[in-house]
């Protein structure tokens, strides 16, 4: 079966972190948001992907290679006109979509069916969400079938607690109500498009974990999820005792205290003394100075916290970006 990744967003939200790479290639735990998409679409039976590439094309390249086929935009061509220009890829098969900064377990298969069961032109994945001021929520009818849209609406107006997930299952005559222009976007104008000529499609309502990594606190929450076990999948490493993992390379052996869950990637340096205050993640390559404490924190791959220094609370991203910057240092003495 055939997918596509859509990879040429350009992560506004979660700045300064996609200053250094694009949203699909964000951390969570031992690989990128869009590598675990991946994993899940292979698991799934999804073997033919394409991906749209606009910002930092050659940092997905590189990492995924042939894993994927490519689709590069000069320009943005929107949420929708990216799909659009893959429509040769798909051909009379239906089209399946995953957002590259889904995180989620979510069974594509069930979508699949579910739209062909519902035998509408679109069918949307959707998920109750606690505040709808954070998303695009669905209104629908009793079938299923969506009558509407709000963009995050305040909870008292409301019309539904369903969030749009980003991920999509078309049949290929969605393209019939696109617009003439290169630039398409599914809520501005295809959505409505379909509203207007009374066009059947319909939502599919999932429970498994679903996070859009849209912001810097989506991106902490989801990390954190997928270090607790609420979303399924396999990270690397060793699990040297109760919640606490390395990966090769590593040793905890001189650190002074570890209060789970943490999770430690390969080839790591800990230095002597540490104290690692779980909920903590450290990526491969990093260095974890004498004496540093770490709280409620996440360290991109390659960060490196100094001798002493305590962080709590923070994402320590490429380059040193720190998100929250409650970080502090002991004064000099």
């Amino acid at each position: 079966m055939k997918a596509m990744v859509l990879a040429a967003g350009l992560g506004t939200r979660l700045k300064p972190i996609t200053f250094q790479v694009p949203k699909p290639m964000v951390p969570v735990l031992d690989r990128p948001v869009m590598a675990h998409i991946l994993d899940l679409l292979e698991r799934q039976g999804f073997d033919d992907v394409i991906a749209n590439l606009h910002y930092f094309p050659d940092t997905i390249r590189d990492y995924f290679g042939d894993r994927v086929e490519y689709r590069h935009e000069e320009e943005l061509l929107g949420t929708a006109g990216g799909v659009r220009n893959v429509a040769d890829f798909f051909g009379d098969d239906p089209v399946v979509i995953v957002s590259g900064d889904a995180l989620t377990d979510v069974d594509l298969n069930a979508l699949v069916e579910r739209h062909r069961s519902a035998g509408g032109i679109a069918t949307l994945t959707v998920k109750k969400v606690a505040d709808t001021r954070e998303y695009g929520v669905v209104i629908h009818d009793a079938e299923g079938r969506i009558q509407g849209f709000q963009e995050k609406p305040e909870p008292a107006e409301a019309l539904s607690d369903l969030g749009n997930c980003g991920i999509y299952c078309f049949s290929p005559e969605i393209f019939d109500y696109f617009p003439s222009e290169p630039f398409a976007d599914w809520a501005q104008d295809v959505f409505p498009q379909l509203l207007d000529h009374d066009v059947p499609f319909h939502v599919h309502e999932i429970d498994e974990y679903w996070n859009d990594v849209g912001s810097l606190e989506e991106l902490r929450q989801g990390t954190f999820d997928a270090l607790d076990g609420k979303l399924r999948i396999e990270p690397s490493g060793e699990r040297v005792a109760e919640g606490v993992t390395v990966g090769e390379g590593t040793s905890i052996d001189a650190a002074e205290h570890v209060d789970p869950p943490v999770w430690i990637g390969a080839g790591c340096q800990i230095g002597a003394g540490a104290r690692l205050m779980g909920p903590v993640v450290i990526g491969d390559g990093s260095r974890i100075g004498a004496g540093a404490a770490l709280r409620d924190s996440i360290v991109f791959p390659g960060g490196e916290i100094e001798r002493d220094e305590m962080v709590i609370g923070a994402i320590l991203g490429h380059a040193g970006l720190v998100d929250r910057l409650r970080r502090f240092e002991p004064p000099a003495s």
